[in-house]
């Protein structure tokens, strides 16, 4: 079975899984047969869904022999805070949170995401310091972007 073939296949075992408010951000299969897929949920994915997800698809893909000498590796979690946002509902997901947009150009905006629309986001920043501190906010079309960045404060 060709890489894209064991893909579809997982793909197509892991669609009844995801229920409620989880979605799918990624699938990636390395050349080891290891699996990495990565969820999100709009009200947050916790660990145990993650491996009741995992528990379910190892099974799976065992029962349909995806890989034919049975070696495989699978992990089920959700985007690392350092993964850059893929998908719009994950733009509207982190509504409210501060982020990081490298642009096609490569400069860079950083600010609070308040607003998603189909075609653009908008952020909101401060220049300035004290008196002179004005807010701004800016559209950026999603056309525009190469990648953007939850930034998380400590």
């Amino acid at each position: 079975m060709s890489r894209e073939n064991q893909i579809e296949t997982v793909l197509q075992l892991l669609q009844p899984l995801i229920t409620d408010d989880i979605f799918l951000v990624d699938i990636r299969v390395k050349p080891t047969n290891n699996i990495k897929i990565y969820l999100d949920a709009d009200s947050g994915l916790g660990i145990e869904k993650c491996i009741r997800i995992n528990r379910a698809l190892y099974k799976l893909i065992e029962e349909n022999s995806v890989f034919t000498d049975g070696d495989f590796s699978l992990e089920v979690s959700s985007p690392g805070i350092d993964e850059p946002l893929k998908l719009h509902r994950q733009y509207v997901k982190n509504t409210g949170r501060d982020v990081e947009v490298l642009l096609n150009d490569l400069t860079k905006k950083t600010g609070k995401l308040i607003g998603v629309t189909e075609n653009n986001i908008l952020i909101e920043f401060t220049e300035g310091k004290n008196k002179k501190a004005v807010t701004q906010q800016v559209e950026i079309p999603f056309s525009n972007i190469k990648e953007t960045k939850v930034l998380i404060k400590f």
